[in-house]
Formats: C-alpha cells, structure tokens, sequence
C-alpha cells in the first residue's frame, strides 16, 4: 500500500504534470470508485471545464484541486495515477479518466479496485469524511511528543496498532512503523500507555526521520509501487529491518525475528527494542 512518502512523491510528480491544465471530459468503467457525490453521472459534470489548479496531500490521501472543487482520492493496496496521451492504450484496469483539453488524459488504475474517491466542494474537503477524522501528520512540526504521550495514557494497544491507526498520526503505513520503531528502539507489542515520554519522543523524532529521509527518496518500491511517471521509489536501499527477518541487526548483529502485531507482519530485533507489556 502506498504510504505517505510514496503519496507525496505522486503529488509532486502530479504537481509537475498536470497543473494548469483543463478538465474537457471523465470517463469511467468502475464508478464503485467514486464515493461522493453518490450519483457519478454529477462526479464527472461537475469536473467538466475545470482547471487543476494544485495538488494537495493529508497524510496517505492526495487531494486534486481543481477550480472550484477538492477532488480526495485514496490509492488504497494498489491504485495508481498515470498520465498519458488519450490515445495511448490502457488496459482493464484502468477505471477512471480525467481528458484534459491539451489531448493528454489523467488515468487512475487499481486491480483491486480499493481506492476510492470523494468530489467537494472545495474549502469543505476538511469537514467530511474521510479528512475529517485524519490525525496530525507524522513528519510535521505539528507532531509533538508530549501531546501524544497524552494521548496514549489510557490506550492498551501494542504501540504498532496505535501508530498505524490513521485518526491517532497519520501517514505512517506497515513498513515505516516497523522502521520507526526500530530506529527509536521500542518493541512494537509495547503497551501504548507504558511508555516513558522520553520513549515517545525517540518515536517522533524517529518518524520525522524516517518519513522525510523517504521521500527525499521517492518512497519504498516494494511490490509494485511505481509514481505517476512510472519510476520507483529508492527507500528500499535504506530499510534497517523491514523485510530483514532472518538478517543480522543493523545495531547488535543477533537475528532480526519475524511476529505479527495488530495482524500486520511485523520485524524487530528481540535485543534492541525490549518488550513493554
């Protein structure tokens, strides 16, 4: 699943792309996609004559601007955005395409058919679902340790399930919690609401670390994630334990084990992130 460096990078590869330019038609062959409005017939009117004017993000959700409305689309296990000239082929996944003016078009492509996207009217994008349950962003300075320490006094849960829990931090998705947690050496079944505040700190400051250091890089390519221009992503060549079970630890050298926490496959070291019950 993208996450939100991967995102990030497809918003300022969109950015690059497809600002300026103007809405002459959307098509579709999956309408289950479009969420709001629930009649799609009023989806693709409404964007007919509109001029992208931005590209914007919250957490794992990219946000189209357009002139007069917020188009919030989220990718989901496998959606992607590719531009292309409109008579390019396309193959049967390919759900829904935004024509531009110029003959270019915008097309978004999901085999599992998972993503989904919301049409408001712009300045309203913040007070509907789903923005408007979307926690503060893990790599921003509005990420502040003592406010989540507050946060997690009366939470139970192993800290992985909290920090994977979008309305709690967003943008942090399986493989950057697991390189968090282990940069900031904290064992991820770790009671929530054990942790000292010194703990939650090496966290956020770990997640800022990661997260921007990712996208600098483009993302993780694992499995098939490719941006709007179709070229991977290069955080992969700087995972320390995502994908390592098996391998020696980055810090201590004894073997990086393999569990599952919050039903997600989940790597750690047993040495180095001592378990908090």
């Amino acid at each position: 699943m993208p996450e939100l460096p991967e995102v990030e990078t497809v918003r300022r590869t969109l950015e690059e792309l497809i600002v300026g330019k103007k809405i002459a038609k959307v098509k579709m062959t999956y309408p289950k996609i479009i969420k709001e409005p629930k009649d799609t017939s009023e989806f693709s009117l409404n964007l007919v004559d509109e001029v992208v004017e931005m590209i914007g993000r919250k957490g794992k959700f990219l946000i189209i601007y357009t002139t007069n409305y917020a188009l919030v689309s989220h990718l989901r296990m496998e959606g992607k955005f590719l531009v292309s000239k409109k008579d390019e082929e396309f193959d049967k996944h390919t759900h829904i395409f935004f024509e531009f003016e110029d003959g270019f078009e915008l097309r978004y492509r999901d085999v599992r058919k998972f993503g989904t996207m919301h049409l408001y009217l712009k300045g309203t994008e913040f007070d509907k679902a789903p923005l408007v349950t979307v926690g503060v962003e893990a790599n921003t300075e509005s990420f502040k340790a003592d406010e989540l320490y507050n946060k997690l006094r009366k939470i139970t849960r192993p800290i992985k399930s909290v920090l994977l829990d979008q309305t709690i931090v967003s943008g942090l998705g399986n493989i950057y919690v697991d390189e968090v947690l282990f940069r900031a050496k904290i064992h991820p079944s770790s009671s929530a609401s054990k942790l000292t505040l010194e703990e939650i700190e090496r966290i956020v400051n770990a997640s800022k670390e990661v997260l921007n250091i990712a996208i600098e890089k483009g993302g993780t390519t694992i499995r098939s994630y490719l941006n709007a221009q179709g070229k991977i992503g290069a955080f992969q060549e700087d995972l320390l334990v995502y994908g390592k079970s098996g391998e020696p630890c980055f810090y201590c050298q004894r073997e990086i084990q393999k569990t599952r926490v919050a039903g997600r496959g989940t790597s750690f070291c047993i040495t180095c992130q001592e378990l908090k019950k």
